[in-house]
């Protein structure tokens, strides 16, 4: 399995710092998006850390073949998370209480794994204007849909509606949803930070997603986002199999 990619973090518009942080690593296909939070330096330094944890973690365990590619996924999150926790209450208390998001994408053996933990999302996009939501976000406003407390008409419009309520570094240990599909040659993936999914509707991010070039999709994802504000870093990871 190969793929065509683009990867791209963007400050935005209203932010002085990008506390995105993003993993490409086409020799053992693993991407990955981090959106950090907490305070004016802890987002960047929680983000930095888990894709760091993360590369290091994943090649080791390709390296000792120990480990089940799910089992693999998994301490690659709990490892990210026991660090970020580790560097907030022992090292650096300043930086008490950051975190991050995370969304992974691995293809491993004619699979597809998908970790995440937070609001960055997943998208799977096959044919003209068809996209999936993999992820579920892990945001008190999610809950608050599920609940049927809100619609989904009605989420956009809340205040508050980036709160986290799952992340990888807030707590030691984290709980990380893992998705897995076989491999299909005619399926293109899309990672990104809730800079581009929360302004930017899934129909409009399924239409970029069908320029045929991962590099002009995530330019025009960022661009899009840009022209509705811009609020929050952006990052975008477009991946498409070769040949497609």
């Amino acid at each position: 399995m190969r793929f065509d990619f683009f990867a791209q973090t963007d400050v935005g518009l209203k932010r002085e710092i990008n506390q995105d942080s993003i993993l490409v690593d086409p020799e053992i296909n693993l991407f990955v998006v981090a959106d950090g939070m907490g305070g004016h330096k802890g987002g960047e330094v929680a983000s930095g850390i888990a894709i760091e944890t993360v590369r290091e973690v994943f090649l080791k365990g390709l390296n000792s073949n120990s480990l089940l590619p799910q089992q693999l996924v998994e301490q690659a999150y709990k490892e990210a998370s026991r660090r970020i926790h580790h560097v907030s209450t022992v090292e650096s208390p300043d930086l008490m209480g950051m975190g991050t998001t995370m969304v992974l994408l691995w293809a491993h053996r004619g699979k597809i794994f998908i970790g995440n933990v937070g609001d960055s999302r997943a998208y799977l996009i096959r044919g003209e204007n068809l996209m999936w939501q993999v992820t579920e976000d892990h945001s008190l406003i999610n809950e608050q849909v599920r609940a049927g407390v809100l619609t989904e008409e009605e989420a956009p419009k809340v205040i508050g509606r980036n709160v986290i309520t799952r992340s990888v570094g807030f707590e030691r240990d984290v709980r990380v949803d893992i998705f897995q599909r076989d491999f299909r040659p005619d399926e293109k993936f899309l990672l990104c930070s809730d800079g581009l999914s929360s302004l930017v509707s899934a129909e409009r991010i399924a239409k970029i997603a069908n320029n045929p070039s991962p590099e002009q999709v995530v330019i025009d994802c960022i661009e899009e986002a840009k022209k509705e504000g811009g609020d929050d870093n952006i990052s975008v990871i477009c991946l498409s199999p070769q040949g497609l």
